[in-house]
């Protein structure tokens, strides 16, 4: 698919805006954190919290000792994001070029899903892609759209009816352009243009702004900007003695790279898992976010 990214100045500013981080300096990014540490496929966590041969992540990660899953409805984004299908134990994230990721020491488990060859697939990207894959799952269709940068709405229900976006002057537009079409192929096309004109920056302001007491598998920790960068919660247990919560996070990253499951940097005894009780900041391997920043879609 092919985007005039010369026409006018806006384009080039609303690619930016898609980024997750730019090599700057940012006390948030944390992407050289684990940069001098050896090469490996082990992270340093609990054997214990780990069952090798589990192919989602739920059956790949046990809870932490007297802690029980938290109660999800069976058709929830909240499960949907349990069932993520996992690469076997010790994968390594390939980005979109088939490059690997330096810092395998950061993550414990890679999402088993198609990422394209463009490099497109970045964070807050990966984020729209894993809530429109639930949403077509569920064939709620009228649901699926996200917003651009400059506050167009890419409907994914115009889009299965044929339309596509055009550009002209400085606005998007729908144009009727080829057969309905709910295709693989054609829903992939639809993800990419969402992916080039939106980000962090967009989808920070479509978010809903939740308090981390309440947090919902499937809340999203956004910074937004360039750079920017989100993560999402992928699973939550409790304590079932006291009643504390703990949740683990997934992530893309820059360049377009494969989704993974992160280590929890702060505490090798809970790792994977995060303690609600963070305080004031929660530090992920590679993003440094502010007590506020909890969104929901």
């Amino acid at each position: 698919m092919q985007h005039s990214f010369g026409m006018n100045f806006l384009l080039p500013l609303m690619l930016l805006l898609t980024f997750c981080k730019q090599d700057n300096e940012d006390n948030r990014n944390l992407s050289n954190y684990h940069d001098t540490e050896q090469k490996s496929n082990t992270p340093s966590i609990p054997q214990s919290l780990i069952h090798t041969d589990g192919k989602t992540i739920e059956s790949r990660f046990n809870p932490l000792t007297n802690c029980e899953r938290i109660s999800v409805e069976s058709n929830s984004f909240g499960q949907f994001l349990r069932e993520l299908p996992l690469k076997p134990h010790g994968s390594e994230v390939e980005y979109f070029n088939g490059n690997i990721k330096r810092n395998s020491k950061i993550y414990v488990g890679v999402v088993d899903l198609p990422i394209g060859k463009r490099d497109l697939h970045q964070c807050a990207d990966a984020i729209m892609r894993l809530r429109a894959d639930y949403l077509r799952a569920e064939k709620r269709f009228e649901e699926m759209k996200f917003s651009f940068n400059n506050g167009f709405v890419a409907e994914y229900s115009k889009w299965k009816e044929g339309y596509r976006i055009s550009f002209s002057g400085e606005s998007f537009s729908w144009k009727k352009k080829t057969d309905p079409s709910d295709s693989d192929e054609s829903y992939w096309k639809y993800l990419e243009y969402v992916f080039s004109f939106a980000g962090t920056w967009s989808l920070e302001k479509e978010l809903n702004a939740v308090s981390n007491d309440d947090m919902e598998i499937g809340d999203i920790f956004i910074y937004g900007g360039a750079p920017g960068h989100a993560v999402i919660v992928v699973d939550m247990i409790k304590d079932k003695t006291n009643g504390k919560k703990y949740f683990m996070l997934a992530q893309s990253y820059m360049p377009a790279q494969e989704i993974q499951v992160l280590v929890n940097p702060n505490d090798d005894v809970i790792s994977p898992w995060y303690s609600l009780e963070m305080g004031d900041e929660l530090k992920t391997p590679e993003w440094v976010f502010g007590g506020d920043a909890l969104k929901r879609f």
